[in-house]
């Protein structure tokens, strides 16, 4: 049976060259960055030698690059630290109905400490208004908090106009790119970016570790309090060999990204147009455009995402229904809800996401198996006997 790997919205394969390169910190160079004997120093070097090439991924300068456990303890220190730093000016924060839960939750918890937040709606494609985002800010905003390419459905957001916006109305602009690092083009420097999440084993990197960029001037408070690693910023002994494989990963991610994007979009291409002539009564989620390289999600009706899933398990094909944070719900996507689908068809939503490990042949596997998969479910629904009455 062929195994084939479609879920690496969820996480990525390490690359063995990451691997290989994490590999001395734990049996050669496994001192404390902390210490001031050669034998810390030399650990010392991977790490800032790691933050110069995420902060390259970037163009961001290295001593704006902070380390952190992954993305979503990134998320909450943008946050939590931002409004914690000025709340002097405001208590206000702007975001979206369909980021990731380690913003959404967040924005929960600092709305029961008093904070106000507004969650703007986004269209049938996902995308934010800008006009009704510039209508929400307030004498007391102090954040915007915008994703920039969804996990679910691929859309990628206005972040450039978001960013001017922020910066006219003199308020910090923070984006989870957790998914975009390594397959979007981003500069912080020329898209007003102030804040900016990012995860290593998103791009072949090790799980476990995740990197915050703070632009210098930026009025912060710590998320995590101890010792003075990350320049006092954030406290704990670093994760050395896990911030060298990030650093591996971000350097790979750089020399190889327009061959790896062009690669994934025409994969990327090549199963949406497949799946969309072969499979009846199915939709297409997110923008057709403005949509990460590797990230397909298709809607079926009349099929339940739970079980599609499980028939494409038993063919050697990973997938996912929505994000592996919600996996384990029974609620249909809250991104699919958001962008306006049924209840009923929200629930049979695929999500295919590609990394450059995928070939043609795995393209063709997965849709051939795909259409057999959605037949055989479809003859099992009364939903879908019972559609022409």
């Amino acid at each position: 049976m062929r195994k084939v790997y479609f879920d690496n919205a969820a996480t990525t394969r390490v690359k063995d060259e990451v691997i290989e390169e994490m590999q001395k910190y734990y049996s050669e160079l496994y001192g404390n960055p902390s210490s001031i004997y050669n034998f810390g120093q030399l650990a010392k070097k991977a790490v800032e030698n790691s933050r110069v090439k995420v902060a390259r991924l970037l163009n961001s300068n290295p001593d704006e690059i902070y380390f952190t456990g992954g993305g979503s303890e990134a998320d909450n220190w943008a946050i939590k630290g931002i409004l914690s730093a000025n709340e002097k000016k405001g208590n206000h924060i702007i975001t979206t109905k369909i980021e990731h839960h380690a913003i959404l939750h967040t924005c929960e918890y600092l709305e029961k400490k008093g904070a106000e937040v507004t969650y703007l709606d986004v269209d049938e494609n996902g995308l934010v208004d800008i006009k009704q985002l510039e209508e929400s800010i307030k004498d007391n905003t102090v954040l915007i908090s915008i994703m920039f390419a969804n996990n679910e459905i691929g859309t990628v957001q206005p972040i450039k106009e978001i960013g001017e916006i922020a910066k006219k109305h003199d308020i910090y602009f923070h984006t989870d790119a957790v998914q975009a690092v390594g397959n979007e083009v981003i500069d912080v420097k020329d898209m007003n970016i102030d804040l900016l999440s990012l995860s290593a084993h998103k791009i072949h990197g090790p799980k476990g570790v995740g990197a915050l960029y703070i632009k210098k001037g930026t009025r912060i408070h710590n998320l995590i309090h101890g010792g003075a690693q990350e320049k006092n910023k954030r406290a704990g002994t670093e994760n050395v060999p896990g911030i060298a494989g990030l650093g591996k990963a971000a350097d790979i991610a750089y020399n190889n990204f327009d061959q790896k994007r062009e690669k994934l979009i025409k994969l990327r291409d090549r199963l949406i147009e497949k799946i969309d002539k072969e499979i009846p009564e199915c939709q297409l989620n997110g923008h057709r455009e403005k949509r990460l390289p590797g990230n397909v999600n298709f809607s079926f009706k009349y099929i339940e995402g739970e079980s599609l899933l499980l028939y494409l398990d038993m063919e050697g094909i990973s997938a996912s229904s929505g994000s592996a944070c919600t996996s384990g719900s029974l609620d249909p996507s809250h991104v699919l809800m958001s962008i306006g689908l049924p209840h009923e068809i929200a629930h049979g939503s695929l999500r295919l996401s590609l990394s450059d490990y995928n070939t043609e042949e795995d393209v063709d596997y997965t849709v051939e198996k795909l259409i057999n998969v959605v037949k055989r479910l479809r003859q099992m629904s009364p939903l879908y006997s019972k559609r022409e009455e």
